[in-house]
């Protein structure tokens, strides 16, 4: 008898342990993600498989080789950036154009993988940039609406906005010495200042 009783109270510790364990896990991914989590929890209806995509997508963010941008190729980003946000008073549809290609190619030079699709990109970003990758996707949506004629021009100082977001996050990530080669909302020309 003792032996059950034994038996049942190291099964209920068991289980107890793995709730700790499971409730810990969730946590810990809510904190990391951030909105994220939420967005990914609403998509996939099921918080357990939403919290499986998360875990896969930190595993394959562990396998990238990521790279701080040096003080030198920030600057050079933080000016293109500059005259990206200049282009767009007279040529918004094409400097949203330039924004995303930019922001693609700050992401290459950091290290992540850009050839993928879109939502991949996206979720290769999420790991590091919970915050910002939901600008990101928006600013992506207005730049195919803009490339089909279907986006006005409040859209695109949007899509520059959240492009400039995720920018930022990118080469301030690259450094946190916080220097002046990240673009700050200072140097935002009216036209695209939210």
């Amino acid at each position: 008898m003792i032996w059950v009783l034994l038996a049942v109270v190291v099964v209920l510790l068991a289980v107890i342990g793995w709730l700790v364990a499971r409730e810990r896990r969730s946590r810990q991914l809510k904190e990391g993600f951030g909105p994220e989590y939420q967005r990914v929890v609403a998509e996939k209806g099921d918080q357990r498989a939403a919290e499986r995509e998360l875990i896969e997508r930190r595993e394959r963010h562990q396998e990238f080789e990521l790279r701080p941008l040096d003080a030198d190729m920030r600057q050079e980003y933080a000016r293109r950036w500059k005259a990206t946000q200049r282009h767009f008073v007279d040529e918004p549809i094409a400097a949203v154009g330039d924004a995303e290609a930019l922001v693609r190619d700050v992401m290459r030079n950091r290290g992540y993988p850009v050839d993928d699709d879109f939502e991949q990109r996206a979720a290769d970003i999420s790991v590091d940039h919970p915050v910002v990758v939901e600008n990101y996707r928006a600013a992506v949506e207005i730049s195919g609406r803009a490339t089909r004629g279907e986006a006005s021009t409040e859209d695109l100082r949007q899509a520059m906005v959240h492009f400039r977001a995720l920018f930022a996050d990118l080469l301030a990530s690259s450094d946190q010495s916080s220097d002046s080669a990240e673009p700050r909302a200072a140097d935002v020309p009216e036209t695209t200042r939210s």
